[in-house]
């Protein structure tokens, strides 16, 4: 439910917060001091569309913020989430920021928002019923979810949903199949010789990189064998070998150490020389005996190494990429299938349409009978309030191929008084006869309503005495499960209210300005008396106020 709403500089406001409790409120006040701009500002903060006129005059910018308890909305949390603009766990933060020159900025819990993100959020946290904003119960879809809700029908019609997503699904694919048959064959075909063509090749990456490295040393096998006899006759076979040198020199050290035995650090490492420069030899001359330079193999090898370049140029890619290129082609197969998956899904394209009907029938049915008792209801509750005479119907329209809400489109439809006929509700003229429908419905479907907050604005526009007290009797029906708010003029309905609050405007310093504040017992009595008439005020009509408000106690 709506739990703060603060508003700065909008239109003849200059600085508001308002902290809202659940139950019934009635908004009241003189004509024109401003009740409506709760309403409008509630709307901007929601993502209606705003203007530079409605910044108070002499300011740069109004600024609206609302604070939500979405604890009990699992689905906008879930939405917040997806869009990820979740913030402190079960509250909802609206803002939105409207300068001089038009243009706006929204956010949601802190974060940048679209206008669009902000409607979507709004519909789930706030309907406002009247001649101004967003309303809901106007569209179809709103409707159609409305008469699911009040018959308990949501998993039905998530089956529905369900099953028709599967056979459409199923149903394009078979056309795709059938309708491009031919062209199909010759891919399936083409495709077939690939993967047969880089099936044969049989390549890895692991073979490529020790193909490369093969190839690299044979073909420099000639090269290589001539360095390593060169390394041999210079470190041993040579006249000038290093190994007969070092031998040489070592023999004369030894003799040397006979005479001065600072001589054996210089042997020592002479010697380690020697053995390593033996070693090095052995190691070459290893190496000579197994290097093959067979020009057979490095043809061979030249040959494969062609193979597989020439494939990589064939389908465009690095050598390296044709194990993926190969998984592409075999997951392209099995998504074409082959003939005889072409009657396997005809067949399953059936069973899922079969399937779906049944689903949807079954909603259809339940639907018919549960369409009935909410006209008859609604009905009823329109001939208290000032529409005798007046009908309601759901009308549930047949289509012919059904979509994924299932067999029939929903309306509701109205007829305001006796002998006219029936007319979508969403070309309802009178914006308080639609008010007063869109409250019989509310009434009618509470239980099943998912949005917390609901505002009338006047909707007790052309009633009066009996009405207006049956008006408000069902509003504060209606704030025993939902947050309500009211702007009215007749006391009949804001003596009902659970709390009243009271607008005012004012000049201050030669500038107009609006203001709201909660009225007390005692002034409730003097905003009831104000509301029953008399420009003086009488102990008559005190006594008359204080026996409505003991009367809604």
């Amino acid at each position: 439910m709506l739990k703060f709403l603060g508003i700065r500089d909008f239109v003849i406001v200059a600085s508001l917060e308002l902290d809202f409790s659940a139950g019934f409120t009635a908004l009241t006040g003189e004509t024109g001091a401003g009740k409506s701009i709760l309403i409008d500002a509630l709307s901007l903060a929601l993502g209606e569309r705003g203007d530079g006129g409605m910044v108070r005059a002499g300011s740069e910018r109004a600024e609206i913020s609302a604070e939500f308890d979405i604890a009990g909305l699992p689905q906008l949390q879930a939405w917040l989430r997806e869009q990820e603009l979740a913030g402190d766990e079960g509250v909802c933060l609206m803002r939105r920021v409207l300068d001089v020159g038009g243009r706006s900025r929204g956010f949601i819990n802190g974060s940048t928002a679209t206008l669009q993100q902000m409607r979507e959020a709004g519909e789930m946290l706030l309907d406002i019923h009247g001649q101004h904003a967003h309303q809901s119960l106007l569209r179809q879809d709103a409707q159609r979810d409305l008469l699911d809700s009040h018959a308990g029908l949501q998993q039905e019609a998530g089956a529905v949903a369900t099953n028709f997503k599967a056979w459409q699904a199923l149903h394009r694919r078979r056309l795709q199949l059938e309708q491009n048959a031919e062209a199909i064959a010759a891919e399936r075909e083409l495709l077939s010789f690939q993967c047969r063509e880089l099936e044969t090749l049989q390549f890895s990456v692991a073979e490529w990189e020790a193909l490369q490295a093969d190839h690299a040393r044979l073909s420099h096998a000639a090269s290589l064998l001539e360095t390593a006899q060169f390394g041999v006759d210079v470190l041993s076979e040579a006249d000038s070998a290093c190994l007969a040198q070092l031998n040489a020199l070592t023999a004369r050290l030894r003799a040397g150490l006979e005479f001065d035995s600072e001589l054996q650090d210089t042997l020592t490492m002479l010697e380690s020389a020697q053995n390593e420069v033996q070693e090095a030899v052995y190691a070459l001359r290893h190496y000579q005996q197994k290097l093959d330079a067979d020009p057979q193999q490095l043809r061979e090898q030249e040959q494969r190494m062609a193979d597989v370049v020439e494939a990589a140029r064939k389908y465009r890619v690095a050598p390296e990429q044709l194990p993926q290129t190969l998984q592409g082609i075999v997951a392209r197969l099995d998504e074409l299938g082959g003939d005889a998956d072409l009657a396997e899904l005809a067949k399953q394209d059936e069973a899922a349409h079969a399937a779906y009907l049944a689903v949807a029938k079954k909603l259809s049915a339940a639907r018919a009978k549960a369409a009935k008792k909410l006209s008859d209801e609604i009905t009823a509750a329109m001939q208290t309030l000032a529409m005798q005479g007046g009908q309601f119907a759901v009308q549930l329209a047949p289509l012919a191929e059904g979509n994924a809400h299932g067999l029939e489109a929903v309306e509701f439809q109205v007829a305001a008084n006796q002998g006219t006929p029936l007319r979508s509700l969403a070309k309802v003229a009178s914006g308080g006869e639609l008010s007063r429908i869109s409250l019989a419905i509310q009434v009618a479907a509470s239980r099943a309503a998912t949005v917390p907050t609901l505002i009338f604005d006047e909707v007790d526009s052309g009633i009066g005495g009996r009405v207006a007290e049956i008006v408000g009797a069902l509003l504060k029906q209606l704030g025993k499960r939902h947050q309500v708010m009211c702007v009215t003029h007749l006391p009949q309905v804001a003596a009902q209210a659970d709390a009243q609050w009271q607008v005012s405007k004012a000049a201050q310093n030669g500038t107009t300005l609006s203001s709201i504040r909660v009225l007390a017992a005692e002034e409730r009595i003097e905003e009831i008396a104000r509301m029953l008439g008399g420009v003086t005020l009488t102990d008559t009509t005190r006594k008359h106020a204080a026996e409505l408000l003991g009367f809604s106690a």
